[in-house]
């Protein structure tokens, strides 16, 4: 699999046991062996669904309520960027993180994908390891994001419900 680094028996992934393995992944990529490799791997601690091109990604986002989408760059038809470019109009890219893992790694696509939003960007060939720990750590951080901005509004609602009730 030439879009694997080689690894060693340390490199495996163990994430800690918490509730983060009913979180959902949309993997968006073209190529079957790659596709199906992710699918497995990221699979045994999330549940994935998968799309082969941009189109029927972004069709799946639409639906599938994901926490996380790695989305390839290069594709036929709609391209990671187009990808990117439907969840800023739909403002999901503010709401779901994603990463995206690419053959390509000139610093202008790169730099490009950051400036549209990504959380996180990985060249192939990659370490199924790195994907991994890149993959728990995105959705660790949205969710602890999630709790945050749930704490936060939930205080600014009692906050004003008693400064109506010391008014009246």
């Amino acid at each position: 699999k030439d879009f694997l680094r080689n690894e060693t028996s340390e490199d495996t992934f163990q994430p800690p046991v918490d509730p983060l393995n009913k979180r959902k992944v949309l993997i968006i990529e073209d190529d079957t062996d790659i596709r199906e490799f992710l699918r497995e791997e990221i699979g045994v601690y999330f549940e994935v669904e998968v799309a082969a091109d941009g189109t029927s990604g972004f069709e799946k986002a639409s639906t599938y309520d994901a926490d996380l989408i790695v989305c390839d760059v290069l594709m036929p038809g709609m391209n990671g960027f187009e990808v990117l470019e439907y969840m800023t109009r739909n403002h999901w890219i503010e709401e779901v993180p994603v990463i995206m893992i690419s053959s390509e790694d000139s610093t202008e696509v790169v730099r490009r994908a950051y400036e549209m939003g990504v959380s996180d960007y990985i060249n192939r060939p990659f370490d199924a390891g790195v994907v991994h720990r890149r993959v728990y750590n995105t959705i660790k951080l949205y969710a602890k994001q999630r709790r945050l901005i749930t704490l936060i509004t939930n205080q600014v609602y009692e906050k004003e419900k008693n400064n109506r009730m010391m008014v009246e």
